[in-house]
């Protein structure tokens, strides 16, 4: 990672059976590993969502031409990336169909239907889909042709209720990465220049990789009421009035898998966080066919799958294969028994993220595993929190801003 830190990417990627490349240029398949991934942090966000009132929905992957030229800045921001659907089937359409590259649109017209009184606000939505952008360069999980995500959709009867739910759910992501991925992170706003299209403002979380690039984690974006007027989305206020409504958008996606690599991932592969880790333990079997050695792995199988996600290897490879092989998809604990542990009732812990092993006494074996997993998901926190900080400079003019540029290689 050192020396080619692109290429260690793409290795682990593949390595860790993360992700393989299709036969569509710029599209990737997410292998099971690598989905089971995605499933844990779905999880966190959506938890996360409904704990704040928001529900699930699903809206249609294609959004005709006519609908999507309403909100001008919008589709000129998304133009060169948009894709369009001219046939169905040997029918020629009459009209080009836009495969959605974000849902603004889509929601728009639905809100413009079932919103007539300030009784139906807030709509709190959410909704889980895969997405399409004709990007010029790829890679996988960071920028992809097709991609998985979630893209929250928010309607509020005032620009106040509009931007207090811009920030709730901007801190939702901030709290979610550091607290699951481990991924400390900045928030801020972006410049007019790089806000969302059709956006009046637009607040991103930025986290720092491995090579001191940053790396936009999630957006949450205020509409105000440009969209409502672009759509004439308006209800009946508590004065009798006609008002437009006020709308926000939100969303994170399969990027976050690129950043858990980035930021945490070392010469030997993956290194996971064990709140979204798909195997919190691996327990490898030493000398597996002498007597009594798989029955005993089997019960501490059994007894630590009760809390935790675990897995056992009972394949005929070698156990510095199997090492090696946990290690590059990062599962956080590996436990080692064999005869001579079986026999002194015990086993032995190594931790993914330092490499130490630690003996302990099959007697207290699930709080051992428990305990060394916090431990982990601490330390992740603390090295990827000192490595932001080391990263972080002050400059007041531009000629110091230059001096910190060239004398730091890291930058």
């Amino acid at each position: 990672m050192e020396d080619d830190f692109a290429q260690w990417y793409t290795d682990i990627v593949k390595k860790a059976d993360l992700a393989d490349y299709s036969s569509i240029k710029g599209c990737m398949i997410v292998r099971p590993y690598g989905y089971a991934i995605w499933d844990l942090i779905k999880e966190e966000l959506g938890k996360r969502f409904k704990e704040t009132g928001h529900e699930n929905i699903y809206m249609p992957m294609f959004i005709p031409e006519s609908l999507l030229q309403k909100e001008k800045d919008h589709v000129e921001g998304f133009a060169p990336e948009v894709a369009w659907v001219t046939h169905g089937g040997k029918e020629k359409l009459a009209e080009r169909l836009c495969v959605r590259p974000t849902s603004e649109t889509l929601f728009c017209e639905h809100y413009s239907n079932i919103i007539q009184s300030y009784r139906d606000l807030p709509k709190l939505y959410n909704q889980w889909c895969s997405v399409v952008r004709w990007e010029k360069t790829t890679r996988p999980f960071l920028r992809t042709t097709e991609f998985l995500w979630q893209e929250g959709h928010t309607a509020h009867a005032t620009y106040e209720e509009a931007q207090d739910e811009t920030i709730r759910m901007l801190n939702i992501y901030a709290d979610m990465c550091e607290k699951a991925l481990a991924i400390p992170v900045i928030k801020g706003k972006k410049t007019d220049k790089e806000k969302f299209a059709g956006a009046s403002e637009t607040y991103t979380i930025e986290s720092m990789m491995y090579d001191g690039k940053a790396l936009q984690s999630a957006t949450s974006h205020n509409f105000s009421n440009s969209f409502a007027k672009a759509f004439d989305i308006t209800f009946t206020d508590k004065n009798n009035e006609l008002s437009y409504v006020y709308q926000t958008s939100w969303g994170a996606s399969t990027r976050l898998i690129g950043a858990l690599i980035m930021v945490h991932g070392d010469n030997n592969g993956l290194v996971l966080p064990p709140v979204v880790a798909p195997i919190q333990a691996v327990i490898i079997p030493i000398a597996q066919h002498k007597e009594g050695v798989l029955d005993k792995s089997g019960e501490i199988k059994s007894r630590l799958s009760k809390t935790l996600r675990v897995t056992m290897d009972t394949s005929d490879k070698s156990p510095g294969w199997k090492f090696s092989e946990y290690e590059m998809k990062g599962v956080p604990v590996r436990l080692e028994i064999g005869p001579k542990d079986i026999d002194a009732n015990q086993a032995v812990l190594v931790r993914r993220d330092t490499g130490e092993k630690k003996t302990v006494s099959l007697d207290f074996i699930e709080s051992e595993v428990i305990e060394l997993l916090c431990d982990i998901q601490n330390n992740l926190l603390k090295k990827a929190r000192e490595s932001l900080e080391r990263k972080i400079y002050k400059a007041e003019d531009i000629t110091t801003f230059e001096k910190i540029i060239t004398e730091n290689k890291d930058l």
